[in-house]
């Protein structure tokens, strides 16, 4: 069943308040406005300037033609994308339905525009056909794409689009942006057969960052993906309606094609098809490896993600490194010393392009403003005392920079990034000793419930606090019940109830998805991950270490406690050895079998995979003892792509 269309769920969790509370009402009660305390929450949308049509006209602007192309499908009949899943948004009125912020309901329907646009001369963006956008640079003699989506269908299908209206033009360069899957997945739907001899550009260190992310801690970040993007959700006004930076994540075939040309530096050219090309480096953004694109004869640039028409994330609530708000600051200084006179357009991964030289430089300023007052006023907080909840709890924006549009919260916040800048200098612990050695969620849940008397009067207090208005806290007594009792239907659906209403309250998309599909999950149990952001592209793409390490991750320690295992890995001219002992996986290389090997598999890189994949030792020459590899190979874990969030 294709995840951006179905249906069910909400009306079934809702059921019990619907009873005594109408759906309009539910959505009123949850809109916080300021809270008991009287400074704004997360969601605060009061003051906006909703009679500024300049977003909409530039999301239109260019405008050539949508795709027409039906369903886009993966070779195995799934569906990769469904172009017409979020037309309820393009075909609603403009005033929100009680189920979605206005604010959010506003960022959507801007979102929803999908087709083919002209950004100026020789510059073509396909948008709304994945959660990026596809640039196409005219060449002399053929295209420059940059950034060419998640899958190889959806970027199939828009290169399809831009040829019907533009002509049959060859890809003669190829560039990444940054190594976020939906920014290089879908390079075999424009390039098919692979590099080749065209050139593949991307900034250094982009082949380390993309295969790592998706391999360590792969599993968890797709199944919190999934909570993030709510791939799971029914793509309608009372559900998923996007994720604040684009509609959602394609589902179809993830590929990388690695670079063959990596920018180095600030400043570095490169001449593609007569076109020139150059490049910011700006390492610590939005990714660990990111650059901007400037087109100084065209006098447009591509921001990348580094300045988009929403406050981005300092640290991304699917899991990943935390963000530099401080580096970001800087970088988009130096953006605006570099497009100050020079850009007549700047365009980005995702959204729609800003026009005109003032506009771009106070784009950037507004957008440079924000990360550095984030970060300023956390680090300041920090050193009078406060902890991160705290300062997430009092921090807002000047009014200056919280009133533009492009700075609201609609994928980041300010409250989840106050917390990352706390998180990246300070670390988890608030220093307060209570909460050093915390026990478990289940453990501290039964503690919860016994101190308060019982599951039924952990639901009745979670009641009170809900007739108050408190639904935060409401949330909390709740989480108790259910994970002290996760057979307690009542608590659940309960709890579900409070999710719906918080998460049509919410400004921010990712907010919203989290809470609508945490009450799915509480209603109809877990379901299915999001397809994990890997592929045979990306398992070609890791070194032998980086494979050795995936191994060392999935050791089940206490399993490996007492094993000693030597094994030698002879691939090429290297010798990868192989120490497991005290239940850690190390290793090292160099040009020299070890004598105290118990095992040497002599193979190639293919038959590597081949038996790390569990597909036996075709070709591979043993030496040793045989039964080296298979102790190995029992104490690996399989990820958990299923595991639950909302229950123990």
């Amino acid at each position: 069943m294709n995840p951006m269309n179905r249906r069910g769920f909400v009306a079934a969790a809702a059921g019990a308040a619907a009873a005594t509370v109408p759906l309009s009402a539910q959505a009123a009660e949850a809109s916080p406005g300021r809270g008991p305390s009287g400074t704004p929450t997360p969601t605060h949308t009061g003051d906006l300037p909703y009679d500024d049509r300049t977003d909409f006209a530039d999301a239109d602007r260019g405008f050539v033609a949508a795709y027409t192309g039906g369903l886009i499908t993966t070779p195995s009949g799934g569906t990769a994308w469904d172009p017409d899943a979020y037309r309820f948004l393009t075909d609603a009125a403009e005033t929100a339905p009680t189920t979605v912020d206005p604010s959010l309901w506003r960022q959507a329907r801007l979102l929803s525009r999908q087709g083919l646009y002209e950004v100026t001369h020789r510059i073509y963006q396909v948008r709304g056909l994945d959660l990026a956008n596809m640039t196409v640079v005219e060449g002399d003699t053929g295209i420059i794409v940059i950034d060419p989506l998640t899958s190889a269908e959806t970027a199939a299908a828009a290169l399809r689009l831009y040829r019907a209206h533009r002509g049959n033009r060859p890809v003669r360069a190829l560039i990444y942006t940054h190594p976020h899957v939906d920014h290089f997945g879908g390079c075999r739907g424009v390039l098919p057969d692979g590099a080749e001899d065209v050139p593949v550009l991307a900034p250094r260190g982009f082949m380390e960052h993309a295969v790592s992310e998706n391999v360590y801690a792969g599993p968890a970040m797709s199944r919190r993906a999934g909570y993030m993007y709510g791939t799971n959700l029914p793509t309608d006004a009372a559900g998923q309606v996007g994720c604040g930076l684009g509609l959602a994540v394609s589902t179809g075939t993830i590929g990388l094609i690695p670079p063959t040309r990596y920018i180095e530096t600030t400043g570095q050219e490169a001449t593609l098809d007569g076109v020139r090309f150059r490049f910011q480096m700006t390492p610590g953004t939005e990714c660990q490896e990111e650059m901007n694109v400037l087109l100084p004869d065209l006098r447009a640039v591509c921001m990348a993600e580094n300045a988009t028409h929403t406050m981005h994330n300092i640290l991304t609530l699917r899991g990943a490194q935390v963000r530099d708000a401080h580096a970001w600051a800087g970088y988009l200084t130096e953006s605006i010393g570099l497009c100050t006179g020079t850009a007549d357009v700047a365009f980005a991964s995702h959204h729609w392009p800003t026009w005109g030289n003032d506009d771009i430089v106070a784009l950037l300023t507004r957008q440079r403003d924000l990360y550095g007052y984030l970060h300023d006023q956390t680090v300041r907080l920090i050193n009078k005392g406060l902890n991160g909840t705290e300062i997430a709890e009092s921090l807002r924006l000047p009014p200056q920079l919280e009133q533009v549009w492009a700075n609201r919260g609609y994928y980041g916040s300010l409250s989840h990034n106050v917390k990352a800048v706390y998180q990246r200098y300070m670390g988890w612990f608030d220093a307060n000793p209570a909460h050093l050695w915390e026990h478990p969620p289940a453990e501290e849940a039964r503690r919860w419930v016994e101190s308060l008397g019982g599951q039924a009067a952990v639901r009745a207090r979670a009641r009170h606090y809900s007739e108050r208005g408190d639904l935060r806290f409401a949330v909390t007594l709740l989480n108790h019940a259910v994970f002290n009792d996760p057979s307690d239907t009542r608590a659940k659906q309960q709890l579900a109830t409070l999710y719906i209403r918080l998460g049509r309250a919410a400004e921010n998309a990712v907010w919203r998805n989290f809470f609508l599909t945490g009450a799915q999950e509480l209603v109809h149990g877990a379901e299915p991950a999001p397809k994990p952001t890997s592929g045979p592209d990306l398992h070609r793409a890791l070194t032998v270490g980086q494979l050795i390490d995936g191994l060392a991750v999935r050791v089940n320690g206490p399993d490996a406690w007492s094993l000693r295992l030597a094994l030698d890995w002879h691939i090429g001219d290297t010798y990868w050895h192989l120490r497991l002992a005290n239940g850690v996986l190390t290793w090292t290389s160099d040009a020299s079998p070890d004598p105290d090997a118990g095992l040497t598999m002599t193979m190639t890189r293919a038959q590597l995979l081949a038996v790390l994949a569990g597909k036996g030792t075709d070709g591979v020459t043993m030496t040793g003892d045989g039964t080296q590899l298979v102790r190995l190979l029992s104490v690996l874990d399989t990820a958990d792509h299923r595991f639950p969030v909302v229950t123990p």
